[in-house]
């Protein structure tokens, strides 16, 4: 069926007219439309296999290719790397699973040496694709590999090329506990990422991170070949195939010359990357050792049920669930669950905040919700959970060339020290408070307040007040990391809380109606606490005043703010009584981020930053 399938190809394209052919006088076009027997794949696979196809005739593979010196065809680059996975594999017959089959070429061999092979890919049109060459009764199915069920120890080896960088490395070492036995094999063969300098998120799984991570989930390491220098040369190919290809390119597969202008620019980018370094293509070989005492796993939605009785368990109090959908629904957290058998036993929780970062939009995340089983505390090493579930936490979302940048939290002492004796986090800073007596109400002559709730929020004019007092601060604190506090920010932290309840302000002047400023504030029975303070750093204390009339209109004696140590000065001609807090804030140094000596003393953090207030 392959065969016949790619000699279908090849007169496809010898019985293909030039496209140069002519139009009538009317303008209507006398050609014959071309096509491509690789037109519904998805893009770019759809045009790496008509640019083979084109080039040399046939079409094996879509993965790269490694290259012997001088060797300027890539079908025998790609045949050389396929050579090299056989000679990896134990004797026929074992059992393997292919995860992410291309054209189902290597699976096709597999079968013919005598393995039983199963095959995964996620793209419909792959499988199509598959079935044209193969057959129907290829074992080939349309699902994800995290979908993938079958019983314990059902294959000798997972094999995966060209397809870890898009799966979830969790999900890749728990299957092979779960499908392998011991002693079975885990073949990786892909790029990396070798080290990362860029703040944006990268896409790539760094090298090292994946390394870490298996030998953390029981795998050992029996084999590592760096293939960079041989596989990148199939770049170079793909550049120029694409440049001497390009009109049947665009008119075989009805494409216009833009898609193909962005792939010749990512595949340039990418060989950047592979010449100073930073990106790699390897071969990673695994042995699975033993089903270690611990599983580690991202903890989503569907298993949020388990977080809350671990909470109430550890706490011996409850979290609703509308307080777990505030925190975490809607992709805004993070976590990371530690399972001994099926019981979560321990919890390392993150959510997400839009920061500027020394004035640039960056995302951070405050961690929270770590907590331990206290049959499990007795192990505070490098292999207890605690460590599992922190290190794992960074390597997956903390640093250079992923979604988050960096982290910040309230950790208690003895949660920091064991941090820091880890080396998990370093402190960056600290937490002051200060307090001051309330005032009486009697409103100010030249100021008032505009209440801020539900009813108004959405109005115009409010949305453009609370922006425009978030943009004067933000202005202010340029040379520090501070997190978005405007509009949407607020409705979301305060308004939209399942729980609790804030007052918001607005001080406008009386008579020209300039904005000074935004307070929010929590109250209780004897004190009332500024929660947050958005406002150009000069109008501090006049919001400090009206934080003090606010508290006496509530029936409170006093009011208290906290804030980073390093902001303390701001708030020291308000009168107030500072006291030095015991809340370190830490930064994490375990992957590789922005440098704790950059972001020391540069926080600016409330007590509306944490999540528990």
């Amino acid at each position: 069926m392959k065969s016949n399938i790619l000699q279908l190809a090849q007169a496809l394209v010898s019985d293909t007219p030039e496209t140069s052919s002519t139009k009538t006088n009317d303008g209507i076009d006398l050609q014959p439309e071309a096509t491509s027997p690789y037109k519904d794949l998805t893009f770019p696979l759809n045009v790496y296999a008509h640019a083979l196809l084109l080039q040399e005739g046939r079409v094996d593979y879509l993965h790269y290719g490694l290259f012997q010196e001088g060797q300027t065809n890539l079908g025998m680059a790609q045949q050389y790397l396929t050579n090299l996975l056989l000679s990896r594999l134990p004797s026929a017959p074992c059992r393997i699973l292919e995860v992410e089959v291309d054209l189902g070429t290597i699976f096709s061999l597999f079968t013919q040496k005598g393995y039983q092979v199963r095959g995964i890919v996620q793209d419909a049109q792959q499988i199509a694709q598959i079935h044209k060459r193969l057959g129907i009764q290829a074992q080939v199915t349309c699902q994800r590999l995290q979908d993938f069920e079958a019983p314990s120890g059902s294959f000798d080896v997972l094999l995966f090329q060209e397809s870890s960088q898009d799966i979830e490395p969790l999900v890749i070492f728990n299957k092979g506990l779960d499908l392998l036995p011991d002693g079975g094999s885990l073949l990786i063969v892909d790029e990396f990422a070798l080290g990362r300098v860029e703040a944006s998120a990268e896409g790539l799984h760094l090298l090292s991170d994946l390394l870490a991570l298996a030998n953390r989930l029981g795998f050992e390491l029996v084999e590592q070949l760096d293939l960079a220098d041989m596989a990148a040369p199939t770049l170079a190919y793909w550049l120029r195939v694409t440049t001497l290809q390009r009109e049947r390119l665009m008119n075989d597969l009805s494409l216009n010359a833009e898609y193909l202008a962005q792939l010749d620019e990512f595949n340039r980018k990418c060989q950047e990357k592979y010449a100073c370094g930073r990106w790699g293509y390897a071969l990673l070989h695994f042995k699975k050792k033993s089903n270690p005492t611990w599983r580690l796993r991202l903890l989503e939605e569907n298993r949020a049920p388990d977080m809350l009785a671990l909470f109430e368990r550890i706490f011996g109090h409850s979290m609703s669930s509308a307080m777990w959908q505030w925190k975490y629904g809607g992709g805004r957290g993070r976590a990371i669950g530690v399972w001994r058998q099926n019981q979560l036993v321990a919890h390392y929780g993150g959510m997400t905040r839009k920061i500027l970062f020394f004035g640039q939009p960056q995302t951070a995340v405050q961690i929270g919700d770590v907590m331990v089983d206290s049959k499990e505390r007795s192990v505070l090493t490098k292999r207890g959970p605690f460590f599992l579930m922190a290190a794992t936490f960074q390597e997956y979302f903390v640093g250079y060339g992923k979604s988050i940048l960096t982290g910040y939290g309230f950790p208690n002492e003895r949660a920091m020290r064991v941090a820091e004796r880890l080396r998990l986090y370093t402190n960056v800073g600290d937490m002051s408070e200060f307090e001051w007596p309330a005032l009486k109400g009697t409103p100010r002559w030249l100021t008032r307040l505009q209440a801020v709730d539900s009813s108004n929020i959405e109005e115009a004019r409010i949305v453009t007040a609370i922006d425009e007092c978030w943009q004067k601060m933000a202005e202010d604190l340029r040379e520090a990391l501070v997190g978005v506090r405007d509009w949407r920010y607020l409705r979301y932290r305060y308004l939209d809380h399942p729980h609790q309840r804030y007052q918001i302000v607005l001080i406008i002047n009386r008579f020209d109606g300039k904005k000074r400023g935004l307070l929010v504030m929590r109250h209780d029975s004897e004190s009332s606490e500024i929660m947050d303070l958005v406002a150009p750093l000069r109008e501090i204390p006049l919001l400090i005043v009206h934080a003090r009339r606010l508290a006496k209109i509530n029936g409170c004696s006093k009011v208290f703010c906290r804030i980073t140590e390093n902001f303390a000065p701001c708030f020291i001609t308000t009168g107030g009584i500072r006291k030095e807090l015991e809340m370190a804030i830490p930064a994490p140094i375990w992957s590789d981020a922005p440098a704790a000596e950059m972001l020391h003393n540069r926080w600016w953090l409330m007590s509306g930053d944490t999540d528990f207030r």
